[in-house]
């Protein structure tokens, strides 16, 4: 129960940290060049984690790096930037709290994650939640932006069960790494045909870049790959929720407001949904010394030792 708990708190790194980036990119960023943010959130980020760990693609990872970093950050970032500008946040993190339902019905199918019914409930409560804290009654969608954050939805949770399944084996920092590299490098070029020159930067634009590359993208895509190898990607979709709810919070802190009544039990609801999809605590069987079972337990193929009766002394 500890280590499910501790990486449960691990993976919350990188929603909170995405939710926080909401605030930073609408305040310290050029608005105008969303694509070249995007690059230059990602690639600057895939470069650090290669600076800690120094270590190439090989094999089959050279194509899956870059189909991960189209998945995960490349396509997915291009998508969510187009969806920000022709909708409401409230909208768009609306649709993208469908991602836990999505991500369990794409693991049942690619990693025989088969989703249970507490998940099931909590990613309902979950979804309802975000939609109490977020929905008005009086939101206007553009469809080019739902068209847009769904697309980025199936994107991103194909990518993560892909990693999830592709990643078994392989160093944490430095797949992640590739991914970032890979997405950025497809930015760039993508970038300058839309946006032209890249725009000119400010000092508080600069420490902006900065913080988004190393905490909000460089920490979190870790930590959220972390989690996704240690924990069900049913459970990890639904701390995913902790982005949206992190986003109101501190847009409520910044305005110096406080929360509605309706964005409480949003909020409550969120909560409880991630609760509901925790692993559950396996009971250890009766006799079963710890060691072998905490193998079992993990996921190896240590077997319960054989008793045999004692051998009956030698008769003349």
């Amino acid at each position: 129960m500890e280590a499910t708990l501790r990486w449960v708190l691990i993976t919350a790194i990188a929603p909170v940290a995405w939710g926080t980036n909401y605030y930073v990119t609408h305040a310290y960023l050029p608005a105008e060049t969303p694509l070249y943010g995007a690059a230059l959130r990602a690639l600057p980020a895939g470069l650090l984690l290669l600076a800690v760990r120094r270590r190439r693609p090989h094999g089959s990872w050279w194509w899956k790096a870059a189909v991960l970093g189209v998945l995960n950050m490349g396509g997915f970032f291009a998508l969510v930037y187009v969806a920000a500008q022709l909708l409401p946040t409230s909208t768009a993190s609306t649709i993208m709290a469908a991602s836990p339902v999505v991500m369990m019905l794409i693991a049942w199918e690619l990693v025989a994650e088969r989703p249970g019914l507490l998940p099931l409930l909590g990613a309902a409560a979950g979804i309802g939640g975000v939609c109490l804290m977020l929905l008005t009654g009086s939101v206007t969608a553009d469809l080019r932006g739902v068209l847009a954050s769904v697309a980025a939805l199936l994107m991103s949770s194909l990518g993560y069960v892909l990693t999830k399944r592709w990643g078994a084996g392989t160093d944490l920092l430095a797949s992640t790494s590739w991914q970032l590299i890979a997405g950025g490098l497809l930015l760039l070029p993508l970038a300058a045909a839309v946006e032209g020159a890249p725009p000119a930067l400010d000092g508080p634009a600069v420490l902006g870049f900065g913080y988004v590359t190393v905490v909000a993208t460089a920490l979190a895509f870790a930590a959220w790959f972390a989690g996704l190898r240690h924990l069900p990607a049913a459970t990890v979709g639904l701390v995913g929720l902790l982005n949206p709810v992190t986003g109101v919070l501190l847009g409520t802190a910044v305005a110096g407001e406080s929360l509605t009544s309706r964005q409480i039990c949003g909020l409550v609801l969120v909560l409880a949904g991630i609760l509901l999809g925790r692993p559950a605590a396996r009971r250890k069987p009766t006799g079963v010394p710890s060691a072998v079972y905490g193998t079992a337990a993990a996921g190896g193929t240590a077997s319960i030792p054989e008793v045999r009766p004692p051998r009956a002394p030698h008769q003349p």
